[in-house]
């Protein structure tokens, strides 16, 4: 056997085994004791610290404004469209007999006109003025009040244009309305901007303001529907939404905890917090009070240091120092 092929071999065998052994850290380094609050305390010399690449940083104050979290569906606009044609057609008729009575008052007047044409006159006037309220309050039974505000005077002097919001048409493009379900009981609230998240990712944020609350419960839910008027990006009729909606209550202090600083194990999230320059803190958090860049908690504060970079490594560590046995008491 050729001795001098296998000595490097051995050598070099021997070589990765030593850096194995430096790049994880001993477990008898890793030490865990309970905190007064039942939470792990892991304890780390600086120097493995270092060998983790851990980055540790302050963390940033902020202001939460509370959220009310809901589901949600964007509105297929074909039925309003239909109510809102049938609205267009019934006020043409009115507006056509509006005219025809007008006309008949003054041939009556010049006495140019029996009584009994002038009554037909003002009969049909009447039953195309019940015929517009029947559509407009079918609309406002089914959509909320909000629309048939938009649309205006119904009486207007004959030959008159009418001043119907333009924002009515938009409300018939798709993508544009979103119906969200309050969660049982919300209702009378002071309801703002909504951030909707869908279940395809969207490149740009998704934004909406609150339009109108509609004007029933659902009989088996007990959820009340409001509708949100689509602001920025882009979604589909049909499609469900997640509905983050800002409410009018004071705005709570507190910080944001970074998405990096976050890990999660057990089916739980967690982040170390330093507590003084060699342990640290193993805490949980809630996930509910999504932000830009991570997540707003008030149980921290900015005198608070968060391990940002190397939280999974710490984890890591932690669980073997566990399996160990390697505890303080």
């Amino acid at each position: 056997m050729n001795l001098n092929f296998i000595l490097p071999i051995a050598i070099l065998f021997g070589a990765t085994a030593v850096r194995c052994e430096e790049a994880a850290p001993k477990v008898s380094a890793v030490k865990i004791a309970a905190g007064t609050n039942g939470e792990s305390i892991v304890t780390l010399a600086a120097e493995i610290q270092k060998n983790l690449g851990l980055e540790i940083t302050n963390i940033v104050a902020t202001e939460w404004s509370p959220e009310i979290k809901a589901l949600g569906q964007v509105v297929d606009p074909a039925p309003l469209a239909e109510l809102l044609m049938d609205y267009g057609r019934v006020l043409m008729t009115f507006d056509t007999s509006h005219q025809e009575l007008e006309r008949a008052k003054q041939l009556k007047k010049d006495g140019n006109l029996s009584e009994k044409a002038f009554l037909e006159a003002e009969s049909a006037y009447r039953q195309n003025f019940s015929a517009v309220m029947v559509v407009w309050q079918k609309i406002g039974a089914t959509w909320g009040k909000k629309f048939p505000e938009m649309f205006g005077e119904i009486v207007v002097p004959p030959g008159s244009p009418r001043k119907m919001n333009p924002a009515v048409d938009d409300a018939t493009k798709p993508g544009n309305l979103i119906r969200i379900d309050l969660p049982v009981g919300e209702r009378g609230l002071n309801l703002g901007a909504a951030r909707l998240e869908p279940l395809a990712k969207s490149e740009s944020p998704i934004t909406a303001y609150f339009f109108d609350a509609l004007p029933a419960v659902d009989p088996q839910t007990q959820q009340l529907g409001v509708l949100f008027w689509r602001q920025t990006g882009q979604l589909i009729p049909g499609e469900a939404v997640t509905a983050f909606i800002k409410t009018g209550v004071e705005p709570i202090k507190g910080i944001v905890i970074p998405a990096s600083a976050v890990l999660r194990h057990d089916g739980k999230a967690w982040i170390y917090v330093q507590v003084s320059e060699t342990n640290f803190s193993r805490r949980e958090i809630s996930l509910d009070r999504a932000m830009e860049g991570g997540f707003f908690t008030s149980e921290l504060s900015t005198t608070n240091q968060l391990i940002v970079t190397g939280a999974q490594a710490m984890l890591s560590a932690e669980l073997s120092a566990g399996n160990s046995g390697a505890h303080e008491h």
